[in-house]
Formats: C-alpha cells, structure tokens, sequence
C-alpha cells in the first residue's frame, strides 16, 4: 500500500528545547505538503539577492498519525521526494533519518520507532542556510508518500522497464523486478506483468516465479514482446504501462505499476541527436526549480503547467538546472512530451556559497546520484544526464579524474541514455583568465582571439582553456558548453569526435546561437537561460539605468531574475515571440514596444537582457512622443502602420536577425505591422490602446478539479476596456479571498520589482494582469472573490471532485 502522506501536518520555525522550557516556542500553522516555509517570511533589504532577499531559517514540520496494530508484522516506511534542507528526522522523539541535500527523494524505515494501536508523531526539521546561489525555499516542499508493505514485498521503485530492442514488426520490453525478503524465512513468490496500452489494452503478458533467501533481495527478469508498439515522440508521446503483481498461493501480496515510452536515442556528430531515427535539434529552456508565486512548493499541478506552457512557447526540451527534478515534473514531461537533461548538482566539493551542498558533497554524493537515477530510469523524458552545472574542478586534473568517477557512476546505474556537464570554460580556468585580462587590455585579448563575431565570451576559445577541459570534456557522451558558443565551429576540427549542446546561453544571443544549432550536425541543441523566469538572482534580466548603483544583480526591492521568456505567472514576453520565429515555429510578425522612461538608460544591458518591451500600444506618455519600436519577422521586408498611415518599411527576416526597428510617435489608436515576402503579405499583426472604463475579467484553466492534494486552478486576472483590449497603463490593487472546499495557495503578478508578498491575498496587476490560485482542501464547490478599487467585483465558481484511483493526475509509480 501507498498512499499520500501530503495532509495534516504543521509547521513552525524551529526552536531548540532550551527555548520550550522557557515558553518561547513559536505558534505552529496547519499546512498541506508540498509547502515552501520561507515563502512567508519577511523579505528586507539586510537579504541577499540571490535569495530574492528572503531570509534563512530553521523549520520545524511535525504530523500525527494512527499506526494500528496490524502493522507490527509489516514494514512501514515514508518518502520524502525532497525536503530543502539539512533534513532531520524523528520518530516519536528519537533520530531517525538524515538528508542533508534538498533535492533528493529518500526512505525513513519507521519500524524501529513505532508504537502499534497508537497515536505516532514524525518530526521533520528542516534548515535554509546561505547555501544557494537562487531562491530556494525551504521546507518538504515536494511530496510524501506512506508505504505499508508485507516482509516480503517489491522494493519501494524497484520495477525498471527497458526497451533493448525496438524495430518496426516488433519491440522488445525488458521488465526487471527487485523483491525484498525481510523475513527469516526463505519464501517463493509468483511476478506477473502486463503491459497495458495507451487506453488500457493488454498487449502482453508475462510470469515467473521467484526464490528470495531470508534477509536478501532478489531480480527477476521478464522479457515481453510488442507488435508494432506505438512510439514515444515530443508530437507523440505514447506512453505504455506496466502492472507487476506479486502472489503467494494464487492470493496477492504486493502490487506496482509504472509508465514507461518505447523510444530509441542515437548519438554521433555527424547525425547529432536522432530518436526513434529522426534528428531532433533540442529547443532548450534551463529553468530553476521554483513556481514563481507558488515559490518552491512542487505541486503536480503547478508543475505540468509550466510544462505545457513552455511546450506552447516552442520549447521542446527542459534542462533542470541546477538541480534533480522533481518525479511530479519528469511526469508532466513524460505525458506532455518534452525532453529533459536532468541534472545532479551545482556545486562539487568546491563551494559556492558559504553553508552549500560542497560541505557534504564527498560524503553523500554517491548516494545522490543513486536517488536521482532510480527516479528518473523510467521516464522517457529524460535522454541525459547532466553530473554538474559550472564546476570550478573541472579545469584541474584531480577534478577531471572526479569528474570521471561520477559519469562511470551513472553509467552502472543506467547506460542507456547520455551523460552530460554543464561546462564553461571560464569558470574552469577561472585564476588563469583573470590572470590573462590582467595582463592584456581589452582589446589585445580580443586580438589574441580573434575579430568580433558577436559571440558572447570569446575567451572560452583560448588555448589554455582548451587544454584545462579537455580530459573533463571526454568523460562525457555530450560535451555540455555554458556560453560556449565561441568553440563550436573550432571544436569540429580540434575534436571530430565531440558532440556539443549549448547546455546554457544568454537570451540576447537567440538567433546567432540557433543558427549555429542549424548549421552545425555535432552541435545538437540550444538552451536559454531561461525559459520561465524564477524568484531569486533579482534583475539578473534586467536594464540598468545611469542614476542607478553598477551592481550585478538588482536592489531591494527586486524579488525577479526577469530573464525568463515566460514571466513568473506564465505570460510570455517579447523575446518567448521572437525565438519562435527564429526556431521556425512562426513567421511573425509580433510588435513589441520598447517600455517609455524618462531615465537615462545603460547602453550596454546584460547579455542575460532582451529589450525592455512589451506588446502593448497603451502608454501614459505625452502625444508624439517618440517610441522605439520593434517588428519580429521571418520575412524580406515590415511595414509598419500607424491609424492608417504607413511609416515605412524595414529590411526582416534572417539577413536582418528577424528584427526591425523603428521609431514611431506615440499616438494613440492602432498600430499594425505587416510581413511582404516575395512582394505579397505573408501576415500582420496589430496593438490598440486601451480606452475607457476598465472591468476586471477572471479566466480560470478549468472549473473543474480533483480534491486531492496534488490540483490547482490557476485564474488569470486582467484588466480589460470595453473592446477587450489589455489595458497596461492603468494598475490596480486587488483582493481576493477563497471560500468553499479550498484556499488561495498564491495570489500575485509578474512585477519584477515589488514589496508586495503572495501569500497575502492583495496584490497589484502588473501591466494590467495578476494570478489567483486555488488548491483544493476537500469535495465541494469552490468560490473565489476578487475586488479592486473602481473595479466591479469578479466570482468565479470551480468545483473539486472526489479523486479516483484512474484520476487525471495519478503518479507513475507504485500502486496504491
């Protein structure tokens, strides 16, 4: 038995027992799992920016349960799919269970703690330390699971489905099965698999029996057969199941089931990437861990959301970066087809923050790497592996030999996909480039170079850069480049045997990065930093203005990266509508307008900047005054018109990095832009203004949900005028409160500078859009109420219906 350990828990900052004998333990909340404690606290400007200025914290999650008295001869035991971090947990007072990293799942064996036909009591402790260069959170901010199972049962995870041969008349299924004996008993047990089809159908079947010795695990293997099995593609992501029942005397004594897609992965450097015999180049998104105003908490549906999303903005692949996703994303990828390089870690043993992972890193990092392969092994998803994310040791020869150790260590775990690291040669010869550009001038290290070719840092180029990765590099399947693209066309000829994806590059560099994608066959993907933007490393995306401080990251109150192509609540921005011309998705044209200010702008932005604009022609700006415009389009040429009257045309299309500019004065109407190719419209777009009185329109997902603890509805808040135009100019502050079978779990906007919280229930649009979201507490209908100053009021009904064992969002994993 499985079951959701996700309700009836509570939280509190942590206290030590000195303070409890003194009464000054803190008041505890009601919460349901996955929860982010740290979404609550106080932001200040004393705060770090990467952390979006939220403070750290200890934590304290505590939950009672029932243990009846037929489970003494069972094993009962609880996942945590992560806890961030520092994990410690107790069992009716005593230690249990440890896990110092925050984004492995592991096991806490109850058994020696419990207390049969009683009331029981789990205590997780949970610590947010300056440990991360990124919002983290903090808490179990992803799901718990009860397992409840005979002495003789299948492992938690121990079913791993394997497809060794795929052809057209017929593939091969490998099902191996792991079966636990903790008994003192040798005992013999009967496996039967099936396969079922998409919809249900059996399509084959297998059985075997299996011995295991008293105190000893045992594998058993089954190979089945499919006729014609339906592929696993992104455009069709087939997946298939596979049921294994384990039985004594014909009476059932454990059961499984898991997903899986029946997909082949080739690799070379002539090719690139093909599955299933088709070259796949990797439109890549790297995105953080958080849920913008959800924060860390991985709630399914949250998690399936972005993934959609990300699909429709024409990404086709996901780079968790930098950390392993959590099973509620690989599933949505896996159901949604998106590809996934998942990766382990972001740090080795060199730190990058004072109290990070590095401190444990030689101690658990075996253990880590275990618990992310276990989890991602059936997931069709997942194609790579990636063993780290801009490590400073892969530039040393003892880091190199480390480096070795963790990709033969994936590999005895799973060979059958790839692995990669996310290098960038900078960071690996950090002391020797600062050495370099000391010595030289700016200009004499673009000499030593080569001529300006708008590839951002050249640097990655040099010689005794090529040299520090190369062993690093050759440990790997796919060399994995951070802001590389100055090696791509040299590592052809240096290295004929490397194959090269862009595994992090700045959004300014979309269409040179792309077009080296699309020219280059051992180069076999692009992903932007990033595709959805995340709380934490604050105005990291930013433009800078003359009057303000030079820093790297943004001011209090900045809570933002504002980098991503998606914003915080979903929306995409300008440069989401560009990279889908340039990836050849669309053809444009899109208008975007470049925000007014009377500030004196930075000319140079940060490379991880697209131009601060937005597809509106609502502006609170005098008339005439000029706007910078800009036309995306794969097109020869843009006209832009203005009520009416044309202003001209401009060169487009690739000559033109599918982008015009114009200059156009403010006046207010409509602004059309049209698309010529070959002398006839190939397509147009338009932005009104907004005018007159606002209303104040909610658009839920859907109306409907599941009342479980893993269902959200996500409703979309808008300022619109009376013709439906957006009206961005205009913000209002709102509030909105739930009643019925749920709660507002998040209530915020896209606003990348704010001192306003989510967990607040009043918020201000952000250019005329916010976000409510509803989570189910129970069956029952579900009411939310939002009001705005000079606003009529806006009530939308959703109803929650009673979860069934076949609901929508049911796990792939171990049945219940």
């Amino acid at each position: 038995m499985q079951v959701s350990f996700n309700n009836g828990w509570s939280v509190r900052p942590w206290a030590s027992i000195f303070a409890a004998l003194g009464g000054g333990r803190p008041q505890s909340a009601s919460v349901t799992l996955p929860h982010d404690a740290v979404l609550d606290l106080d932001r200040t400007a004393a705060g770090k920016p990467e952390q979006a200025y939220f403070p750290g914290g200890a934590f304290e999650y505590t939950k009672t349960f029932d243990v009846p008295e037929e489970w003494r001869n069972k094993r009962v035991s609880v996942v945590f799919e992560g806890v961030y971090r520092d994990a410690m947990v107790f069992v009716n007072g005593a230690f249990a269970a440890q896990r110092p990293y925050g984004y492995s799942a592991f096991t806490v064996p109850l058994d020696p703690y419990l207390r049969y036909g009683e009331t029981n009591t789990i205590r997780v402790d949970a610590r947010v330390h300056d440990d991360s260069r990124w919002y983290s959170g903090g808490g179990i901010y992803r799901d718990t699971h009860l397992v409840v199972a005979d002495l003789v049962h299948l492992a938690y995870d121990g079913v791993v489905v394997t497809t060794p041969d795929i052809e057209d008349d017929l593939s091969t299924v490998e099902v191996a099965v792991t079966v636990t004996n903790e008994s003192t008993a040798t005992d013999s047990l009967r496996i039967d698999v099936r396969l079922e089809a998409p919809g249900g159908v059996v399509c084959a079947e297998g059985t075997a029996p299996v011995t295991v010795l008293a105190g000893e695990s045992a594998v058993t293997r089954l190979r089945l057969y499919l006729p014609a099995a339906r592929r696993w593609t992104v455009d069709h992501p087939h997946l298939y199941r596979a049921v294994v029942t384990a039985s004594r005397d014909n009476a059932e004594v454990d059961q499984a089931s898991v997903n899986f897609g029946i997909r082949k992965l080739q690799l070379d450097p002539v090719h690139g990437l093909r599955i299933n015999g088709e070259v796949v180049l990797l439109r890549g998104a790297c995105i953080h861990h958080d849920n913008g105003i959800l924060g860390a908490a991985s709630i399914g549906r949250a998690e399936e959301r972005r993934i959609e999303l990300l699909k429709a903005a024409g990404f086709n692949a996901i780079r968790s970066a930098h950390y392993p996703a959590s099973s509620s994303l690989l599933d949505a990828c896996d159901r949604i087809g998106m590809l996934v390089i998942d990766e382990a870690f972001d740090m080795w043993a060199q730190g990058k923050s004072a109290f990070d992972y590095s401190l444990a890193f030689a101690d658990w990092w075996e253990r880590d790497i275990e618990a992310m392969i276990v989890k991602d092994r059936n997931h069709p998803s997942v194609i790579m592996y990636s063993i780290g994310n801009e490590i400073p040791e892969t530039g040393d020869l003892h880091g190199s030999a480390l480096g070795r150790r963790l990709a033969e260590k994936v590999r005895s775990l799973d060979n059958t996909r790839y692995v990669t690291n996310g290098i960038n040669g900078i960071v690996s010869a950090l002391e020797e480039v600062m050495s370099s550009t000391s010595r030289e001038s700016a200009a004499g290290v673009n000499d030593v170079l080569g001529d300006d070719t708008g590839i951002a840092n050249p640097m990655n180029a040099a010689d005794f850069i090529t040299r520090r990765t190369e062993e690093s590099f050759s440990v790997l399947d796919v060399a994995g480049m951070n802001y590389g693209e100055a090696r791509y066309e040299m590592d052809r000829a240096l290295f004929p045997n490397r194959v090269i994806v862009g595994s992090e590059n700045f959004v300014a560099q979309i269409a040179l990065g792309w077009d080296l994608v699309e020219r280059l066959s051992h180069v076999i993907g692009d992903f932007t930093w990033t595709g959805f933007d995340y709380v934490g490393e604050v105005g990291l995306g930013r433009h800078a203005f003359a009057d303000e401080k030079d820093t790297f990251l943004g001011a209090f109150p900045w809570v933002a990266a504002w980098c991503g192509d998606l914003d915080l609540t979903g929306y995409r921005r300008p440069q989401s509508y560009y990279r889908e011309i340039v990836f050849g998705l669309a053809t444009g044209p899109y208008i975007a307008v470049l925000r007014p200010t009377e500030r004196e702008r930075v000319a140079q932005a940060t490379q991880w900047a697209w131009t601060d604009s937005a597809g509106s022609w609502s502006w609170d700006v005098a008339p005439w005054t000029p706007l910078s415009v800009e036309v995306y389009a794969d097109a020869d040429e843009v006209e832009l018109i203005l009520n009416g009257t044309s202003l001209g045309r401009m060169r487009a299309g690739r000559d033109a990095a599918f982008r015009s500019a114009f200059t156009v004065p403010y006046e207010p109407g409509e602004l059309i832009a049209v698309a010529y190719s070959d002398g006839r419209e190939l397509g147009r777009s338009a932005l009104r203004s907004a005018h007159g009185m606002a209303s104040l329109q909610a658009t839920p997902d859907r109306t409907r949900l599941i009342a479980d603890d893993r269902d959200l509805a996500f409703v979309a808040l808008e300022l619109r005028d009376p013709e439906g135009t957006l009206i961005t100019c205009d913000d209002r502050e709102l509030k909105a409160t739930v009643t019925g079978s749920g709660v507002l779990q998040g209530f915020g906007s896209a606003r990348p500078v704010t001192i306003e919280g989510y967990r607040t229930g009043t918020h201000s649009t952000f250019e005329g859009r916010a976000l409510a979201v509803v989570r189910p507490t129970g069956p029952g209908p579900i009411t939310l109420h939002v009001a705005g100053v000079g606003l009529a009021d806006v009530t939308v009904t959703l109803r929650a219906d009673p979860p069934s064992t076949a609901g929508l969002h049911e796990r792939a994993g171990r049945g219940a």
